[in-house]
């Protein structure tokens, strides 16, 4: 098992890391990013993302899951471009729940599951 850290605030307060590669996958854990609009939030949470997919030896390409959170589903459309060009010709399975964040100034949070290569 590896276990991978961002160094988000939030990790050692909580107790958990952004990733951890076992059973054949990677699972990363649900990821808020920063910015002023929630299109922003979600390029800089896919960045989170993709640099524990990087370290864990995969990619967007990998991604067999993905769940969106966000506090308004109104605001998932204007994210649906940045989502198309980083998924590509490898969408994911997907969900999309509309929830509470841990914080009012978090507009998504994603989470996703890859296949780990052997």
């Amino acid at each position: 098992m590896q276990r991978i850290f961002s160094g988000g605030a939030f990790e050692p307060k909580i107790g958990y890391c952004r990733a951890v590669v076992a059973g054949g996958f990677v699972h990363v854990a649900g990821t808020v990013g920063q910015g002023d609009d929630v299109v922003e939030q979600c390029r800089s949470a896919l960045d989170i993302i993709g640099q524990a997919l990087t370290e864990a030896g995969v990619g967007f390409a990998d991604v067999v899951r993905v769940t969106y959170m966000l506090p308004d589903r109104a605001e998932f459309e204007p994210c649906w471009p940045l989502l198309q060009a980083t998924f590509g010709a490898h969408p994911p399975a997907a969900t999309m729940i509309e929830c509470g964040l841990i914080d009012p100034k978090y507009r998504i949070e994603i989470e996703v599951t890859a296949l780990a290569r052997a």
